[in-house]
């Protein structure tokens, strides 16, 4: 029975590559009309397609990925259908600072799918050959891993938006201060976010540099500024852009706005580290009352008990 199990296990495999070759057959398989006309159009933004990777890879196996570049084509149109929400990811690879498109991170969730999928499908064929198990029940694992590693990706991209917002608050102060020292010195808003941008490094002088380079191409600086806050979702970013706004339109002076809104960051951070001091301090108390004060009763209870049972005898 097991034989036979494995056998249909290894025919199934057999005759799905044989399918994945059929249908991949170019006579089965004619060009689209986007397909056409992109060669033709390739310089014009948001042309060519769903799938727009250019020459970037995602695997150390450049050579077989691109062999297999019309596969995760389609397995990318497939998981977007069904995952949907491709605004929502697009805005949070914009708050991670990721330069990939939201292709390029369907893309990735199919690899991470896939390498899940294949670590279930080596447990699985030893669990079957050693135990044999049930195909079924295996097959139910190997699906399960394929979404935990889908789902993982999109963790780990709020996870990369969390870290990148949490260093930008960091950042903000210092930043926030070497913008009114600048601007205290005579120097304009624009040429204040210059001079910050260009000798500071950080996740907050990048978003600057953005807004710097949307103010040169014909926005004004407060609409690229806010810009930068719709990106970042940040309410100290918010108010330093209206901050800006209403120094800008009434004139009032920039600089004790900006030492104002550095001191409420700092405040802020403040208050955030005694919050996080209280919950650490609770759960410090796991290893003292289940690790630290079981063996101190123990070492204070076993010379009597040895005591008592030698008076005892």
């Amino acid at each position: 029975m097991r034989v036979l199990l494995l056998g249909g296990l290894f025919g199934a495999l057999i005759g799905f590559g044989l399918l994945l070759m059929f249908v991949r057959v170019p006579a089965f398989r004619r060009p689209r009309l986007d397909d056409r006309l992109a060669p033709y159009v390739r310089d014009a933004p948001g042309v060519g397609g769903f799938y727009q990777l250019g020459d970037r890879t995602f695997t150390p196996f450049p050579t077989l990925e691109r062999i297999l570049r019309p596969y995760f084509r389609d397995g990318a149109r497939l998981l977007e259908r069904i995952l949907g929400g491709g605004a929502v990811v697009r805005r949070r690879l914009q708050q991670a600072g990721q330069d990939m498109t939201l292709e390029e991170f369907r893309i990735e969730q199919l690899i991470w799918g896939a390498l899940g999928f294949a670590f279930a499908l080596v447990i699985s064929l030893l669990a079957f050959v050693a135990r044999g198990a049930s195909p079924v029940a295996l097959l139910v694992l190997c699906v399960a891993a394929f979404v935990v590693g889908v789902l993982l990706r999109d963790r780990r991209l709020v996870s990369q938006v969390k870290h990148r917002e949490s260093l930008m608050i960091a950042e903000f102060p210092t930043v926030a201060d070497m913008l009114a020292l600048s601007v205290t010195a005579g120097e304009g808003p624009v040429a204040a976010l210059e001079r910050v941008s260009r000798t500071s490094k950080g996740e907050l002088a990048k978003e600057f540099r953005s807004a710097i380079q949307d103010a040169r191409t014909g926005l004004s600086l407060v609409e690229a500024l806010e810009k930068v806050g719709d990106r970042t979702n940040l309410t100290a970013l918010a108010r330093f852009v209206d901050g800006i706004a209403i120094s800008v339109e009434r004139g009032t002076p920039l600089a004790d706005v900006l030492r104002a809104q550095a001191a409420d960051v700092r405040e802020s951070g403040k208050r955030e580290l005694i919050e996080t001091g209280g919950k650490k301090e609770i759960g410090m108390m796991i290893p003292i009352v289940f690790l630290v004060l079981p063996v101190t009763v123990l070492f204070a209870f076993f010379p009597g008990a040895i005591g008592l049972q030698m008076v005892t005898q």
